[in-house]
Formats: C-alpha cells, sequence, structure tokens
C-alpha cells in the first residue's frame, strides 16, 4: 500500500525459524534509518507476530542506535521469533494470543494503529511473507494507511521470485563446518554409515549448497592415504534431495561398493527427501502424523534422516549408523560476508520503499531480470525447488559418481 506521508515511526518483527541474516537486518535497518531519516522512531515487536498481537512492542534507543552495528556480528534474533498464522484462527485462540470472536488480522491492524505505526517491516520467510501479505491486503480492504515492507528470511533458498534469500549461504557454509567434525567420527567403528541432515523442507538448495561448500573445505586440506587418511574416506558419497528420484536398491548397490572399499560412507539428505513415502508409511500403520499451525508435517516427528540411515544401513551392511542434523547449529550463526553484502543492499532498498510508501518483499527478481526490487506480495510463495540442472549441483554430482533424479519416487 502506498501512503503519501512521510512515515513518523515504523516497527520491525522476524518470524518463523532462525536464518543467519535476523540480527543483522534488524541491525542493518536501525543503522540506515538512523542514517538517513534520523527524526522516524523505530519500534520492535517481541516475538513477531505473536508480540503485534499482544502489543508486546519496545522502542529503539538513542543507545541501540548508536550501536546497532554490533548486531551485524551475532547469529539469532534478539527481537525473538515464534510461528504464528493470522488467518488461523483456531491456532491464535487456542494459544491466547486472541479472544473468542476476534479476527486476529484486525487484531494485528488495530494493534498497528493503536502504536502509531506506518511502516511495518517483517522479516521471515515465505509463511511470514505470506502472513503480511494477507495483513497487507486485509489493511487495503479495510482503508488501513500502512506500507507492509518483508525481507526474505529463509535458508532454503526456496522463495518465488527471488533468487537469493537472506541468510541462505552462510547455512551452507556452517552446515559444512559442522560435518567437518561430523565426518571424523567414521574412526570411531568400522564400516560406519554418516547420514547429514539438512534442513530443506521442499526445496533441496541448502544440502546441495552444504555437501558443495563441504567439498570446497576437502579441496584446501592436505592427506594422508598411507595412514587411512584419504579423501575418498571423507568424502560425500550421496545427496538426496526432495527434487531428486531415488532407487534406494540402486543406490544402496553403489554405495556398498563404496563401504567394502572406504570402510565409510557420507550421505547428505534434505529433511523432506522422501517424506511422502515415509507419511504414507506411517499412515498404513494407522499411526497419526502430527502438523503445524500452517499445516505442515512435522519434520521432527517423522525423522528422514533415522528412516533413511535404517533403509541403507540394511542393505549396504553399516555396523553403526550416525544421523546427525546441522540445522539448529546452521541458522542460528552470524551471516558471513557474501550475506553481510546482500543483507545490506536490500535494508537500504527496503528503508527507501518505507519513505516512498513502497510496500512489497525486498529481493532480486528473477522474473524482472534479477533486478534488486520490491516484489509484489501477490508474487510471493514458498515451495521454489531447486534446479537439478544447476551447473555446480550437476558438477558435484558427476564428481562423486551419483546419477542424476527428477522427482521423488522412493522404491522400497
Amino acid at each position: 500500500m502506498n501512503t503519501s506521508v512521510h512515515p513518523r515511526k515504523v516497527a520491525i518483527l522476524t518470524a518463523g525459524g532462525l536464518a543467519p541474516c535476523l540480527s543483522s537486518a534488524i541491525g542493518g535497518l536501525i543503522e540506515r534509518y538512523t542514517e538517513i531519516a534520523p527524526d522516524i522512531q523505530i519500534i520492535c515487536y517481541r516475538s513477531g507476530y505473536k508480540g503485534l498481537l499482544l502489543g508486546d512492542s519496545f522502542e529503539v534507543t538513542p543507545a541501540v542506535r548508536a550501536n546497532a552495528g554490533i548486531l551485524h556480528r551475532h547469529g539469532g534474533s534478539p527481537i525473538g521469533n515464534s510461528r504464528v498464522k493470522l488467518t488461523n484462527i483456531k491456532d491464535c485462540l487456542k494459544r491466547g494470543l486472541i479472544r473468542e470472536g476476534q479476527d486476529p488480522q484486525k487484531v494485528a491492524a488495530d494493534q498497528l494503529v493503536k502504536d502509531g505505526v506506518q511502516v511495518l517491516h517483517t522479516i521471515g520467510g515465505d509463511d511470514t511473507n505470506t502472513a503480511a501479505a494477507d495483513l497487507a491486503a486485509f489493511l487495503g480492504r479495510n482503508g488501513y494507511g500502512l506500507t507492509v515492507i518483508g525481507l526474505p528470511k529463509t535458508i532454503d533458498n526456496d522463495v518465488y521470485p527471488i533468487r537469493q534469500s537472506l541468510g541462505a549461504w552462510t547455512a551452507a557454509e556452517q552446515g559444512a563446518l559442522y560435518f567437518q567434525n561430523v565426518g571424523a567420527e567414521r574412526g570411531a567403528n568400522p564400516r560406519m554409515l554418516i547420514v547429514h541432515e539438512v534442513m530443506g523442507r521442499n526445496c533441496g538448495w541448502l544440502t546441495a549448497a552444504t555437501a558443495a561448500a563441504y567439498r570446497r573445505l576437502l579441496d584446501r586440506q592436505a592427506f594422508l592415504p598411507e595412514l587411512g587418511l584419504g579423501r575418498e574416506r571423507l568424502e560425500v558419497h550421496g545427496v538426496y534431495l526432495p527434487e531428486m528420484a531415488l532407487d534406494i536398491a540402486g543406490e544402496a548397490s553403489r554405495l556398498k561398493a563404496i563401504m567394502d572399499r572406504t570402510d565409510n560412507v557420507n550421505l547428505f539428505i534434505s529433511e523432506g527427501a522422501g517424506v511422502e513415502s515415509i507419511v504414507a508409511e506411517l499412515q498404513a500403520k494407522g499411526q497419526e502424523v502430527p502438523r503445524d499451525a500452517f499445516g505442515h508435517v512435522k519434520l521432527d516427528a517423522v525423522n528422514p534422516g533415522k528412516w533413511f540411515g535404517e533403509q541403507f544401513a540394511r542393505m549396504i551392511g553399516a555396523e553403526k549408523t550416525l544421523v546427525q542434523k546441522s540445522g539448529y547449529f546452521a541458522r542460528a550463526a552470524a551471516a558471513n560476508v557474501e550475506d553481510l553484502r546482500l543483507i545490506k543492499s536490500c535494508v537500504d532498498l527496503a528503508v527507501e520503499c518505507a519513505l516512498r510508501g513502497e510496500s512489497g518483499v525486498i529481493g532480486h527478481d528473477e522474473d524482472r531480470g534479477c533486478t534488486l526490487r520490491a516484489i509484489e506480495f501477490s508474487r510471493i510463495k514458498g515451495g521454489k525447488p531447486f534446479k537439478l540442472d544447476t551447473p555446480w549441483f550437476s558438477e558435484l554430482l558427476a564428481a562423486i559418481g551419483q546419477p542424476k533424479g527428477a522427482a521423488v519416487t522412493v522404491k522400497h
């Protein structure tokens, strides 16, 4: 929504899971406003949309403005996150965020008006920005004069039509560092199967990028194969994504040969790989599959890494299976240099858009020549798949000797 009045007060909230950009994006917004529009008051809603619904906010003081640069060196979100869907009335009521008969969108809108907010900055993934889009549409229908500007936070890098979401590069780098130590566990047991489960519900970008980043770490290592310290034992031996076809029997044959030769197999698996098959298996057994407020399957409940580990372990003769998840380690890191540059360009444009009353989600628009702009909320949605023909991923699969796949079909 456009506003012709120079904003007097802006609000910031972060929502959804963590990503290595939240703290820096908050710091960047505060720095930019302080630099070019120091008269504008800034408040932050505590714990995302939960804080907005409850009217729980605090002001960014002069002391915070003077020291906002510190936030670039930290991970997490200093103002707190939550997973709240404003259109899920039942869930909001159950959690005590609204009263019986209230509409969460109207409660949120009324709170923004009560707080005198003209610009709302939402920093989050597809669910957060979809919620922001719903709120912006509600505000428009009901005559509220508010500009809503989203910043794309998701380590999955799966938001249409945004080329690169904030924090994803850092998460891949951190996941690789995590596995560098986990991979050394190969020496703890003969015939070891190590499964690295990486975040990524519908999109395999992060798993692929983490595997590629880990292999770059190996490129910089020295080895001593005569003493059992060869690269092949430390290699990525399989990468499995939601977008890929997977014939478990065929892959097990390939991996067993690696196990027989190196005494160790390392697999990188997206948490969303094979979920449909796992869910079908659980439901066939009469087990209920829990879902969150957005209707997503709770992945920690179906445990894809454990499931894949059990499938492969029997078939390749593993004596021990180790399943490790880098998600919480990677997503809570401070932004790396690449992400800091991307965050800086995005928050600068976000403030420019705020000053001219232009709503949207800031990102490089893949449908507009990858121009950095405020992308219309109506065009924002999650679930963008990773393109398996991406050159660097094709090179990765070729290097580890893994055949390509197309769509998820797990064969038993």
